[in-house]
C-alpha cells in the first residue's frame, strides 16, 4: 500500500505527533521514510550559496537526530534539508520522488488565523498529487 512516506517536519515539538503516529503504519507496510524540513529563514531563502546559517545548521542537526532515532528503531530512512518556500520545496520533492503518502502535523489554525497566517498544510492538501495524512497537534 504505502512503500515510501514523506514526513514533513517543522523542527518543533509538534513533530512528535506525526513521528509517533507514522511508526506503526510504516512498520505495517514496510515503507521507506523520507524526512523533510524546509529552512525558510532569510539566508535559506536568499543566500544559499554563501553557506549555512545557524538556523540551517540547527535544522540539519535536528533532522539527523530524527533520522537516527527512526533508524535505531529499524526503519529505512533518509532526510532532506530543503531551503526556500516550504510548499514549493515539498511539492518539488514529491515530484522528484516515488512517494505514496505525505504525513504532517497540523497546527490547528482555524478561521481568520488560517487565512492571515497562511498554511502549508492547507496548500499541500489542495496541491499535493498524492494523499496527505494530517495528524492533529496534541492539545
Amino acid at each position: 500500500m504505502y512503500k515510501h512516506i514523506l514526513i514533513t517536519l517543522d523542527n518543533s515539538p509538534v513533530d512528535r505527533a506525526v513521528l509517533t503516529h507514522i511508526r506503526p503504519l510504516a512498520r505495517l507496510t514496510n515503507a521507506q521514510i523520507t524526512l523533510i524540513h524546509v529552512a525558510d529563514g532569510f539566508m535559506a531563502r536568499n543566500q544559499k550559496n554563501l553557506g549555512e546559517s545557524p538556523e540551517m545548521q540547527e535544522d540539519r542537526a535536528y533532522l539527523q537526530r530524527c533520522q537516527d532515532d527512526l533508524r535505531s528503531d529499524g526503519f529505512n530512512v533518509t532526510a532532506v534539508l530543503a531551503c526556500g518556500d516550504p510548499v514549493k520545496e515539498i511539492l518539488a520533492t514529491i515530484d522528484k520522488g516515488d512517494f505514496d503518502l505525505v504525513a504532517m502535523t497540523g497546527h490547528g489554525h482555524r478561521g481568520l488565523a488560517d487565512l492571515v497566517l497562511g498554511s502549508v498544510s492547507r496548500e499541500l492538501l489542495h496541491r499535493a498529487p498524492i494523499p496527505v495524512l494530517m495528524v492533529p497537534q496534541p492539545a
